[in-house]
């Protein structure tokens, strides 16, 4: 069921118009950034937008202006937890072994105390639907559990059932 769900809202997410997305993207963005304003911590988890994701580069801008410390998640090994790299706007990228773009210069640090986390597709139980290999559930399931919240087009919201070792998001962010 989740992976036809998954195929579904991939096709769904791509057949959006560009401008559309961009308009959403911006809208997305200044909510990170009021979220930001009232949670106010000092260092987060964002992503780099692959697979037509919503892109935050504009709020990680803000974000950097004001002070907060940005971290990219970084697969160090298959079936583990998400580490975290220090990330500055403007450095070198390279991808990793999953085509992921990472610092080219790797400063991995402790866990940040919140996570901005991509999704596929979420439901009202606030679970997320991502592509299926675990990393932010084994990484949330670590202790101390950072506060996550989550992103995605409206649009994807989908009814989908949980399983055991998946982990409700604290909020979720859409362009609405």
């Amino acid at each position: 069921m989740k992976a036809s769900l998954r195929k579904q809202l991939l096709a769904a997410r791509r057949e959006l118009p560009a401008e559309l997305r961009a308009r959403w993207d911006a809208d997305i963005c200044r909510h990170v950034v009021q979220w930001w304003q009232r949670s106010r911590v000092e260092a987060l988890g964002v992503y780099w937008p692959l697979r037509d994701e919503p892109d935050l580069h504009a709020a990680y801008a803000e974000l950097a202006r004001l002070g907060v410390r940005l971290l990219l998640p970084v697969v160090v090994q298959r079936d583990a937890a998400l580490e975290f790299a220090d990330w500055e706007i403007g450095e070198s990228m390279v991808k990793d072994a999953m085509g992921i773009a990472v610092p080219a210069h790797l400063r991995l640090d402790a866990p940040p105390a919140a996570l901005l986390v991509p999704c596929l597709g979420y439901n009202s139980a606030g679970y997320r639907l991502g592509y299926g290999g675990g990393f932010y559930d084994r990484t949330l399931a670590r202790e101390p559990r950072p506060a996550t919240v989550g992103i995605a087009y409206s649009c994807l919201a989908a009814e989908f059932g949980s399983d055991a070792h998946d982990i409700p998001l604290d909020s979720i962010i859409t362009e609405a």
